[in-house]
């Protein structure tokens, strides 16, 4: 019965929300959906599809909202099509989930593999199902999703890992994805090597704790893993998603340093830069111990990009923390900073913590480290003006009535190159590595003008 009622409803429209893992498995239930027969469309108003998924984030209570609101907003467009809520805001909130009217399928985390059987099973009898494991059974184990393709053009990201044990005070992510469950070795290469047979130059190692790979199975390590895709031919740039800092030690960069395509980009996610707060996060290493592992990246590499996350505004954060975690920030001197206003989330630690902070004063702060990143990430990419780099073209973009095309350094400096200099045949630029001049920052300071050479 399934099988024949592809054959009358084809079409699927995904939408994703949240991290680079929920993007992977979204690309991964569009494969899976695209081999059983359906057609897959654009999440789009103008184009009616049979079945919609939407693959949820509950990372913060915006995103339970806007999860909330896509679910709505698929059910609106197609009142008699098969609506899906797939993720972690099923997983944070499973019974306020099972009473949306809006939803038809309920999909938990590590059942997405499942996706076609489970859509076969409910044009059976078309009756509402819900798919919810005990995500936090240490039984559960990783789940063998695959991609050999992805949106991107030229980047892939691959999870290789699901899971956290870390349980800090504020986050829901160990609730919602469950322990630390590493994908096997040999199916992270086998899925490298199909991305590049399919022409992908540049791949992302990515999961929820991607420091922690290998943990749960004590088999290889990151660095092992690191090892076989720097191996892959075929694969020109590396890059790491979020590291935990305790990662960064004089072994592991000493490694990672003689691989000639990992790119020097590091997001080391922080929090904050206050030992009171950093305690009360239950984040598991000081400031000091940070800072001495950016240390160690710019001893083994010269100038690497560091990035990180902070969050402003966690319970009983007073004003002398928060100028203490600045103060921190402008000495390490971040490329880039993703700043998050604390959001309470039902089920954490923080959430029953005393002292929580007035919105106001979040916003505030936040407003506050924004400035401080843009002065930042201006100042690091001034460093590289008139400098020569290679650049790994990605797409043609059309700005003020001019061509360029457009991609990123190593080290993440998105670059502009007027198109003119080259083959105006996009398929014979975009994807291919290039030598560049820089010559200077656009009026946003955001993207810099180059010349091939």
């Amino acid at each position: 019965m399934g099988t024949e009622m592809r054959d009358i409803l084809r079409k699927v429209a995904i939408h994703n929300l949240g991290c680079k893992v929920n993007s992977y498995e979204a690309e991964s239930m569009e494969l899976m959906l695209s081999e059983a027969g359906y057609e897959i469309v654009p999440f789009d108003e103008n184009i009616l599809a049979d079945v919609y998924i939407i693959n949820t984030c509950s990372v913060t209570n915006i995103a339970d909202r806007k999860s909330r609101q896509m679910l709505h907003k698929a059910k609106k467009m197609n009142p008699e099509a098969v609506v899906i809520a797939a993720g972690c805001y099923v997983q944070a909130d499973e019974d306020g989930v099972k009473k949306d009217d809006a939803v038809d399928i309920v999909l938990g985390n590590n059942v997405k593999i499942n996706i076609v059987n489970i859509l076969d099973e409910y044009y059976k009898d078309n009756s509402r199902d819900d798919y919810v494991l005990d995500i936090n059974n240490k039984e559960t184990t990783y789940e063998e999703l695959k991609i050999d393709k992805v949106t991107e053009h030229t980047r892939a990201y691959i999870k290789i890992q699901d899971g956290c044990n870390q349980f800090c005070s504020y986050c829901i992510i160990p609730y919602t994805r469950g322990r630390i469950r590493s994908r096997a070795a040999s199916d992270i290469v086998d899925e490298v090597k199909r991305l590049a047979a399919n022409g992908y130059k540049e791949v992302v190692l990515t999961g929820i704790h991607l420091s922690s790979y290998g943990k749960d199975t004590g088999k290889e390590t990151l660095l092992d893993v690191i090892k076989l895709v720097h191996a892959v031919s075929g694969i020109e740039r590396i890059r790491l998603g979020s590291l935990e800092p305790r990662i960064v030690t004089d072994e592991f960069v000493s490694e990672i340093s003689r691989l000639d395509k990992l790119c020097s980009h590091f997001h080391l996610s922080l929090q904050s830069g206050c030992d009171r707060t950093l305690k009360a996060m239950n984040r598991k290493y000081t400031s000091e111990e940070y800072l001495e592992g950016c240390n160690i990246l710019r001893k083994y590499y010269d100038n690497p990009a560091i990035t990180t996350d902070v969050i402003v505004g966690f319970p009983a954060e007073t004003d002398e923390d928060f100028e203490i975690t600045k103060a921190f920030l402008e000495k390490v001197h971040f490329y880039e900073m993703h700043i998050f206003k604390y959001s309470r989330r039902k089920g954490t630690v923080a959430d029953k913590m005393p002292e929580q902070v007035d919105d106001r004063i979040k916003t505030k702060r936040s407003n506050i480290l924004i400035e401080l990143e843009e002065k930042m990430s201006l100042e690091y990419r001034k460093l590289y003006e008139n400098s020569v780099m290679d650049v790994l073209i990605e797409e043609k973009q059309l700005i003020d009535g001019r061509e360029y095309y457009a991609g990123y350094t190593k080290n993440y400096i998105r670059i502009l190159v007027p198109a003119e200099q080259l083959d105006k045949d996009n398929n014979k630029v975009v994807n291919n590595i290039y030598n560049v001049k820089c010559i200077g920052l656009d009026a946003s300071g955001k993207h810099m003008y180059a010349e091939f050479c």
